[in-house]
């Protein structure tokens, strides 16, 4: 089993940027693809961006490239959403997700992801 756990969460301005983090904690060593989705109200969940267990590949939505920058830390069960330049429509609650399924490239399909964090919420005012 794996649970996911988000930080990082918050209000800001637009034009601002706020760094998102999910640890992954396991009771056994294993290799995770990594992702983020998003949902705003109203609206269905989105891919934002995924990567690779080696931090080797990423994928970006077009709404997000050039904007935001997903990393993994040293543990490799852990991965950073740094999110500059954010705009209103990016308001949503951010989810993490991990797949023991995908692990050399990086999907956007959320039904390739096996476990999902509770979700942090990211709003923007403009």
């Amino acid at each position: 089993q794996v649970q996911l756990v988000e930080t990082g969460g918050g209000l800001v301005q637009a034009g601002g940027s706020l760094r998102l983090s999910c640890a992954a904690s396991r009771r056994t060593f294993n290799y995770l693809g990594m992702g983020w989705f998003r949902q705003a109200p109203g609206k269905e969940r989105e891919f934002v961006v995924a990567i690779s267990w080696s931090g080797g590949s990423t994928s970006y939505a077009d709404s997000v490239k050039g904007r935001f920058t997903i990393s993994r830390g040293m543990a490799k069960n852990t991965v950073f959403l740094q999110m500059n330049s954010l705009k209103p429509e990016d308001t949503a609650v951010y989810y993490c997700a991990a797949s023991l399924r995908n692990i050399a490239t990086p999907v956007r399909i959320a039904s390739e992801y096996d476990y999902w964090g509770q979700g942090t919420q990211v709003t923007v005012s403009s």
